[in-house]
């Protein structure tokens, strides 16, 4: 049990895969909000639609769980 997980090398890969990561996710969940027949930030923020919200909170989830699973 080293510091191989500190060289440089290392931290870069984890930093260029969160980048990839959180930019698969935001470009999943632009292409959920085109698809959808509605606004989703006025019927979660301004109409305050709770369940709404919840699905889309279990959705980001399930994408984040996948885009996990694919990089790792």
């Amino acid at each position: 049990m080293g510091f191989e997980w500190l060289k440089a090398g290392v931290i870069l890969g984890s930093l260029v895969y969160a980048v990839i990561g959180v930019a698969v996710f935001w470009l999943a969940f632009m292409i959920i909000d085109k698809i959808t027949p509605y606004d989703l930030w006025r019927e979660i923020v301004e109409k305050q639609n709770m369940a709404l919200g919840l699905v889309v909170a279990a959705m980001s989830l399930g994408i984040c769980v996948i885009v996990a699973a694919a990089i790792h």
